[in-house]
């Protein structure tokens, strides 16, 4: 995406066109395909910040003991990213809407099973928290 929206204000035409977009396009559109390329490129931290975690849970997984309160923050963090990208992705049908009636299609929709994967981290995160919290409390008692 960096390098799609460096190109596109290096050759304009050439990037655009590629893209679908008529030559005689107007300013607004490019503009908003400009917009939905830094929407791109923010949502790489937030892909980085889940997939790094979800490596640590496996990690945990493969070492035996994946109920740690460790696993109960990331997926807390992994929740908090993946609403992020879903901010995103709504800022994006945003852009879809004010380009609906040009010639650029997004092909956007909407979603809410992917609404549901955030609140089921949420709640898998708590279920892992006390699930540790209660195994701590266990062990102390023995």
């Amino acid at each position: 995406m960096l390098a799609l929206l460096v190109a596109s204000l290096i050759a304009e035409d050439w990037v655009f066109r590629a893209l679908g977009v008529r030559p005689d396009g107007s300013a607004t559109v490019i503009f908003w395909g400009r917009i939905v390329m830094v929407i791109g490129i923010g949502s790489v931290p937030f892909t980085y910040i889940v997939l790094t975690r979800l490596l640590a849970i496996v990690e945990t997984v493969r070492l035996g003991d994946p109920f740690v309160a460790g696993n109960a923050a990331r997926l807390k963090t992994m929740a908090w990213a993946l609403l992020g990208l879903e901010l995103l992705h709504l800022a994006v049908g945003a852009v879809a809407v004010a380009l609906s009636n040009t010639q650029m299609d997004l092909d956007w929709s909407f979603s809410v099973t992917r609404w549901l994967a955030v609140l089921l981290l949420f709640v898998l995160a708590q279920v892992f928290d006390d699930g540790a919290r209660m195994r701590d409390d266990l062990k102390g008692t023995v």
